[in-house]
């Protein structure tokens, strides 16, 4: 018997989209994470209910079968013949073409509440060519999985704008994409008719396997929440030349590199004793990715307690002790968007120029991040 608390998603409350949606042709951005509480597709739903007449599939595709950073065409969806337009790879905008093809855009993906997810932009970046065009904008709201009290790490410089971070959000923002929404409407100025369908029965503290609703993995590499967790620390050594576990069965979770004692770097981040976390040493062999085919040695991140872990600071202290261990071994892999791209996943390059370690650059960001927490409040629409 489920015991777990109902919350219903934006989708499964699509009638309160219905005066917004009805009589008009519907664009949508959507992926495999758009499902209603019964497995169905908000693609077949909208489809089968009103006139879909655009797909806009981002990083991943339209059905999750692509993997990160591969490009793709445009082409119709095999499924109901809607044409699928790319926002991601050649443009990260909707065209004119795009624009065109709707009279209101539907948005309903599954993020994974991490500033670098580039979810969040293909949804900012859609709302502000629709302010533009005075095209109204849909908005099906998902839970936050991470929940939504945490606020952590370092909050983004402007000058460090990309794709996969466009705004000064913490690390570790603590909003449902549809709060975020809010805030981002707010943020740049935009003159949008935006409507969120809310969720319900979701509350701030609760975590994606602490309520009845399906878990779809948000992209190839993040099949489950303790992965996601693990992401909002470890991403930042897409970074570098360490591994972060692409290519393997535990992506995010084991990080290391032919290069590094596994018993040696476990150890020493075991003396830190940051809570909620614990780094057992550990050998793996990618099968795609960086060290493809090659071992590697370094450490699995087990989050033991969830909410007393401090996620970012872990997975950057663990950067730490191996940038100590390995000063002529660790490298930073330049960006294909300018800079380095720790930077742009840090949204700072103090850490990379050494100016702080994982602790003090936490602090420094302080201040910050409580301004951001007091900002986002009129945006909050759960308690």
């Amino acid at each position: 018997m489920n015991t777990k608390p109902k919350v219903l998603s934006g989708i499964d409350r699509l009638d309160l989209a219905d005066g917004v949606l009805r009589g008009r042709r519907v664009g949508l951005m959507t992926n495999q994470t758009g499902i209603d509480r019964h497995f169905r597709s908000t693609i077949d739903l909208l489809h089968g209910r009103y006139c879909l007449t655009a797909l806009f599939a981002v990083e991943h595709g339209i059905r999750g079968d692509v993997q990160a950073g591969q490009a793709y065409e445009t082409r119709p969806d095999p499924e109901t013949g809607v044409p699928v337009y790319a926002v991601y790879g050649k443009t990260h905008r909707l065209t004119p073409e795009m624009l065109a093809a709707f009279d209101v855009f539907c948005f309903d993906m599954q993020d994974v509440g991490a500033r670098f997810y580039t979810y969040l932009y293909a949804l900012s970046y859609a709302m502000e060519e629709c302010a533009k065009a005075g095209k109204p904008v849909v908005v099906f709201d998902r839970i936050n999985p991470l929940g939504g009290e945490r606020v952590e790490g370092a909050v983004l410089d402007p000058r460090f704008a990309s794709y996969v971070g466009a705004y000064p959000l913490p690390t570790r923002y603590g909003l449902t994409i549809g709060e975020y929404a809010l805030w981002v409407r707010d943020h740049l100025r935009l003159d949008l008719d935006l409507t969120v369908i809310p969720l319900e029965g979701w509350k701030r503290g609760m975590y994606g396997d602490e309520i009845d609703l399906p878990w779809v993995a948000p992209s190839p590499n993040c099949a489950s929440l303790h992965t996601a967790f693990a992401y909002v620390g470890t991403c930042v050594f897409e970074g570098t030349n360490v591994s972060e576990g692409r290519g393997t069965t535990m992506p995010f979770e084991y990080i290391g590199a032919p290069w590094i004692d596994a018993d040696r770097l476990a150890a020493r981040m075991r003396e830190h004793g940051l809570p909620g976390l614990w780094f057992r040493p550990v050998s793996f062999t990618p099968a795609a990715s960086k060290y493809a085919g090659e071992s590697c040695h370094g450490v699995q991140v087990h989050i033991t307690d969830r909410r007393e872990a401090r996620v970012v600071e872990g997975g950057l202290t663990l950067l730490d002790e191996i940038r100590a261990l390995y000063p002529d071994k660790l490298e930073y892999i330049p960006s294909t968007m300018g800079a380095w791209f720790i930077d742009k996943l840090l949204g700072t390059d103090a850490y990379r120029l050494g100016q702080y370690d994982a602790h003090a650059l936490m602090e420094a960001h302080r201040p910050a991040r409580e301004a951001f927490t007091e900002a986002r409040k009129p945006f909050l629409l759960y308690d």
